[in-house]
């Protein structure tokens, strides 16, 4: 009963703590029959999004929230509420602070030249822009840019987004790899939701910029806007991998977090055909 309690109350405390969004803002985006209803957003959990996971012999959680529903959609009570490390799906803040310090002043422009280090992913060996390295989740890149934000800034704005449980301790370009960064599904939702709708205490262009350069997959007349992330991928040895971003179908808008445990080399290509199967049991796609 406890855990059922945290999911259906837990992000509404997440989304109306926000000065730049509040629960009347939420209202403001909801069609006028649910205008009444803005306690709690309605919960379902799925057995049947569960059971994907099982289907392909692991384990993970999938939530959606469904924002012009105000409906959260989880296949579970328990890992949803799990802290992990977020691995590559922290390229998303972490090219927001690029951004917003001018560690990257143009993401096309701007080149990060190879270290010439033979790495075990061909895709990173070469120069990447901020956009084509997002695009292969390129992890030196990224450690590179989050030297040259430094400790202290990073820290500021890991705290101004309230991302996870803020602790970017064990390393600067390892905090969110192997270090004390944690963040669950439900506060992976709450951080995109504010990106997606411009609403983090940055400027407006950085949050442009970065939504533009996500990864996009189209499905049918839908579109995914994703990062994924995968634990160990720097070092060859996959164990946890995650989906994070949101689906718009039309004028309606889905967000949502996937995290599985990919210790099998055959989960890791599963993350997004496994998203899609969940967004699309849930009518976001």
């Amino acid at each position: 009963m406890v855990a059922a309690t945290f999911i259906i109350y837990r992000i509404p405390l997440l989304l109306t703590r926000r000065s730049t969004f509040g629960l009347l803002a939420a209202a403001a985006t909801l069609p006028s029959r649910a205008l009444a209803h803005v306690a709690p957003p309605r919960n379902e959990i799925r057995d049947s999004l569960a059971k994907r996971f099982t289907d392909l012999g692991t384990s993970g959680t999938f939530v959606g929230y469904k924002v012009e529903d105000y409906l959260i959609v989880a296949s579970d009570k328990e890992r949803s509420g799990e802290g992990k490390l977020p691995a590559s799906t922290f390229k998303i803040p972490n090219s927001l602070i690029a951004l917003e310090t001018g560690v990257v002043a143009d993401p096309d422009k701007d080149v990060f030249p190879w270290d010439g280090v033979k790495r075990p992913i061909e895709a990173w060996n070469k120069d990447h822009t901020l956009r084509s390295a997002i695009a292969v989740s390129a992890v030196p890149v990224y450690q590179e840019i989050a030297r040259r934000i430094g400790q202290e800034r990073m820290q500021k704005y890991v705290d101004e987004f309230d991302y996870g449980n803020r602790d970017i301790g064990g390393g600067i370009d390892q905090f969110w790899l192997t270090g004390n960064l944690r963040i669950d599904p439900v506060e992976q939702i709450d951080f995109v939701d504010r990106l997606r709708r411009r609403a983090l205490p940055i400027s407006k262009r950085s949050q442009d910029l970065v939504a533009d350069i996500l990864p996009v997959t189209k499905v049918g007349d839908s579109v995914i806007r994703a990062k994924s992330g995968l634990l160990g991928a720097e070092r060859g040895e996959p164990s946890l991998g995650w989906m994070v971003g949101w689906a718009e179908k039309g004028e309606a808008h889905t967000v949502f977090a996937l995290n599985m445990d990919c210790k099998e080399p055959r989960l890791v290509g599963e993350r997004m055909p496994l998203t899609q199967a969940c967004l699309a049991e849930i009518g976001a796609i």
